[in-house]
């Protein structure tokens, strides 16, 4: 009996021993849907064939609540070793305590050789890099092909003038609107693309470091997001709606109109025929430019992991050609690989949209201010309860704009002091961070 004991936990020791042998990975992803989680689930699956000693564990944290969630995970010690970095936090937690610097790691990664500038343009500060992009996020404007011909609309609008008249006739509609608008949290890249639009410009300081958002055309856009909302031709509720609300409300034929990602594509698919809608770049404004938001997330590792290593095997296993290229053909991004950014599926007709926008000098792919180290805050904050109040009628477009002119030139003087940048001598290119 003695001896069946002592081979019992000869036989449970090695187990165990087996067991704490395995390097454990904690990795958050922000930026959540089913299909994403799934895909994300099955990538570290292959991940962890290929590395036996290594576990992943995913932690999914909402977008809605994913900046506050992730800071307390930080200052509380209880970081994750691997992390999704979206574009406009990067400024807010990089050069510090939090993200670990791979600028030596990245330049040494096979692979690199293969990665698109522009994105890579992106990352890069002026003590390292913090973060490397999976893909890049560009806008464009879905559409609803049979509620357009039920309005007597014979083509999608190309005009910021036109998208108002169509979403104005397709709201005459019982139950319909044209447009879905966004009013809940990631808001602001709607706001800012009117705005631009009707503007002419993706300049958004003057020389002098003064934000242009509360200039006149620029306020012209503002209101044109007001009066959408104001006069009826988006629904009420779109007030507290976010990326899943308008996604799902475009699909299920209640709006007509839905600027967006090529994420939203699969998700679209669930409900609507592929031949019910299409997709074209954003309507240019008085001067005949557009200027479609375009963004990235990639992955980071925190510098407080405890296994750098292994986890900087996990995150350029996430970004391998291989890889990425199943990333981009299921969420809908365009890749940050030279050999696979113009695969096929990019030059199909629902790609159409987003295509047009890379290849014609009409439209302006344009990056926010994410140098900005408290945009992310102001987005989620400021600018998401000023605009909602703006909707409401409790502001004025003007109101508005100043408001956010003030923390936005407020914001670009701190970069300016600790960067050592002169406004004056400096010149901002909106196609990338600025040098």
């Amino acid at each position: 009996m003695k001896k069946i004991y002592f081979t019992a936990i000869i036989i449970i020791s090695i187990f165990m021993t087996e067991a704490q042998a395995k390097t454990k990975l904690r990795l958050v992803e922000v930026i959540t849907s089913p299909e994403r989680s799934q895909l994300l689930r099955e990538t570290l699956d292959d991940f962890e064939q290929i590395h036996q000693d290594i576990e992943v564990e995913v932690i999914s944290i909402p977008w809605e609540d994913s900046l506050s969630k992730v800071i307390l995970m930080t200052n509380s010690n209880d970081a994750p070793d691997v992390l999704e970095m979206p574009d406009r936090w990067l400024a807010l937690f990089s050069g510090g305590e939090i993200l670990l610097n791979i600028e030596d790691r990245l330049k040494n990664w096979p692979h690199s050789k293969t990665l698109e500038p522009k994105p890579m343009n992106f990352i890069y500060k002026p003590d390292g890099a913090y973060t490397v992009p999976y893909g890049l996020y560009l806008r464009a404007m879905f559409y609803n092909k049979t509620l357009l011909k039920q309005a007597g609309i014979e083509k999608p609008p190309h005009t910021m003038e036109e998208l108002m008249q169509a979403s104005k006739a397709i709201s005459k509609i019982p139950g319909k609107w044209g447009y879905c608008l966004r009013g809940g949290i990631g808001s602001l890249n709607s706001w800012f693309m009117m705005a631009t639009a009707m503007g002419g410009t993706n300049n958004f300081f003057t020389s002098e470091g003064k934000s242009k958002i509360n200039e006149p055309n620029f306020v012209k856009g503002i209101q044109f997001l007001i009066d959408i909302y104001q006069k009826g031709y988006a629904p009420k509720e779109s007030i507290d709606w976010g990326y899943n609300e308008i996604v799902s409300n475009f699909s299920k034929g209640r709006c007509a109109f839905l600027d967006q990602d090529p994420d939203a594509i699969n998700p679209i698919l669930k409900n609507m025929d592929i031949n019910d809608f299409g997709v074209i770049p954003m309507p240019v404004g008085p001067a005949g430019r557009s200027f479609p938001t375009i963004g990235f997330a990639g992955w980071s590792i925190s510098k407080s992991s405890k296994h750098p290593e292994e986890s900087w095997k996990l995150l350029s296993f996430l970004l391998k050609p291989k890889q990425n290229l199943k990333w981009v053909k299921k969420i809908g991004i365009i890749s940050i690989h030279q050999d696979t950014n113009n695969a096929d599926h990019l030059k199909n007709e629902l790609f159409s949209g987003w295509y047009q926008e890379l290849q014609k000098d009409t439209y302006h792919p344009t990056v926010m201010p994410l140098y900005l180290e408290q945009f992310g805050n102001f987005e989620n904050s400021i600018a998401l309860f000023s605009s909602r109040e703006a909707l409401l009628g409790q502001r004025t477009a003007q109101e508005l704009a100043d408001l956010w002119a003030n923390v936005l030139t407020t914001e670009f003087e701190k970069w300016e002091k600790s960067n050592n940048v002169k406004s004056k001598t400096h010149s901002y290119s909106s196609d990338m961070t600025p040098q």
